[in-house]
């Protein structure tokens, strides 16, 4: 059986917990490797290692940063399709997903390749006689990552790059469902000629989480996952003073207006809310269909679900893969029969859909006539499932929207630019698509919701990234002539 350990001070460490956790390949639902789960004393020696080459780390020019950050992006680039077939054989999405998500990883690479430009300060001469003001920007130390399995290469990508190329030390503690991507790329940045330290992978569960809250040496933490856990994360963080980002979960509305083109709106519904089976914090879940459109939306939508093909992720024709474990599959089958005993309509029952037998295997499901009290639209469900509610007003439509405890993302669709703009002035969201299902901002912008979908006040990566992973200091400077000199007791005025 395969072993996977930790990578510490730029080594294959073995875990000496004496725990360990299975690792499956959902398509087929059999264990293909073990990960070792790190203690609390495997957690501080990644720290002490991490805390000894963040100190040379941060003194190192800008220059040889950025030609490591090259050279490892040329090397991410050209073995897409090798990091591509890890995911998907421990995550379940189908290969062409999993090189999509390694391609957006890039992006964020590509964006820390430019460290220079980004860290660049401001100065103020003259500001007084002889005086001039600065700011500039330093990092932190050691930070970490405690990231999701459904996107096991471009979320820690979100954090590791910026963070690097800021001058810290990243440890990353990747989900124990699907660790080997991190794995990967822990020995991609060695060979890239990154110093041993700077990047380590600790795998674990809750033990490791804990003991990266709580070290004294880490000074901030990034997280992505569930809203619960994204709550805790935060509060236990910053009680021990520490910075942190966390990203929630999620409930994506997509809005269509009657007269939006329908085959284009039901092409976009069915990618965004069936794509990676669903396991996508920007997923869209729930439809909101205003006055006339619905039946017709609905039916074009109902058309286009059969011709998914659901399979094993290296099948060639595959578009969609199984879930994560056997327990997500059954919780998501549980939401799609109580909704039903609810009153909702399953136009389309993922339960009884052509799947493979073995595997995690849940069809794609389409359930009509929801209402938001209902447990399928107030739950994330992150799974196939896409609700339709019907409103009769654009008002109503965003009324729900903005009524709703999670903030992440949502789109219109719509060829009237007077509502789309009203929309995306109104609505109550952090990242908004018009005419887009999926709005996830490109690496030189920033990720992040409002509202139950984030806990802090820093979006994940783009400038908002490079703040997170430094902090700032305002220099003021003045070189007078020596004969010049004079005490003066009063309050510094400029003149």
């Amino acid at each position: 059986m395969r072993r996977i350990q930790h990578f510490i001070d730029g080594e294959l460490r073995a875990g000496t917990s004496g725990r360990s956790s299975d690792v499956y390949n959902p398509a087929t639902g059999e264990v293909q490797a073990q990960v070792d789960l790190a203690s609390v004393a495997e957690v501080d020696q990644a720290v002490v290692s991490a805390s000894a080459a963040a100190v040379e780390w941060a003194e190192s020019s800008l220059t040889q940063r950025t030609q490591i950050m090259f050279r490892f992006r040329e090397l991410l680039a050209g073995r897409v399709d090798e990091l591509a077939r890890i995911i998907s054989s421990e995550h379940g999405k189908v290969i062409s997903d999993a090189a999509g998500e390694v391609a957006r990883g890039l992006e964020n690479v590509e964006f820390a390749c430019g460290i220079a430009h980004h860290l660049k300060g401001e100065i103020n001469e003259q500001v007084s006689a002889g005086i001039e003001v600065y700011s500039l920007r330093q990092p932190l130390g050691v930070v970490a990552g405690i990231t999701p399995f459904n996107f096991p290469a471009m979320v820690p990508s979100w954090m590791f790059a910026t963070a690097i190329a800021c001058g810290n030390a990243f440890i990353c503690k990747p989900s124990e469902r699907d660790p080997s991507a991190s794995m990967l790329i822990a020995e991609w940045f060695i060979e890239a000629g990154l110093p041993p330290g700077v990047f380590s992978v600790v795998n674990g569960d809750k033990v490791a989480v804990d003991a990266l809250i709580d070290h004294e040496d880490v000074a901030a933490i990034s997280f992505v996952g569930s809203t619960p856990i994204a709550s805790y994360v935060y509060n236990r963080g910053t009680a021990m003073g520490k910075r942190v980002q966390a990203l929630g979960g999620a409930k994506n509305h997509m809005l269509v207006l009657p007269d939006a083109d329908i085959d284009m709106a039901a092409d976009a519904a069915v990618s965004a809310a069936y794509g990676s089976a669903g396991e996508r914090c920007m997923a869209i879940s729930a439809l909101i269909a205003v006055g006339s459109v619905a039946d017709e939306l609905v039916e074009a939508i109902s058309t286009r679900i059969p011709g998914i093909k659901v399979g094993a992720g290296d099948e060639p024709d595959a578009e969609m893969g199984p879930l994560i474990t056997e327990e997500h599959c059954a919780r998501v089958a549980g939401y799609v029969e109580r909704a039903q005993e609810a009153g909702a309509v399953a136009v389309v029952d993922g339960s009884q859909a052509d799947v493979p037998k073995n595997g995690f295997f849940y069809g794609p499901t389409l359930l009509d006539d929801v209402t938001p009290e209902m447990e399928c639209y107030r739950d994330e469900i992150f799974g196939p499932v896409l609700v339709v509610v019907r409103v009769e007003t654009f008002r109503e439509a965003i009324d729900l929207i903005n009524s709703n405890p999670f903030g992440n993302g949502t789109a219109i669709f719509t060829r009237d630019g007077g509502a789309a703009r009203q929309f995306q002035h109104e609505v109550q969201v952090g990242m908004v698509g018009i005419n887009v299902p999926i709005p996830v901002p490109v690496a030189y912008h920033s990720f992040g919701g409002w509202k139950s979908s984030l806990f802090g006040d820093t979006h994940m990566y783009g400038p908002e990234g490079v703040r997170f992973y430094t902090r700032a200091k305002a220099v003021t400077a003045r070189w007078p002539d020596p004969s010049s000199s004079q005490i003066d007791l009063g309050f510094p005025r400029n003149n």
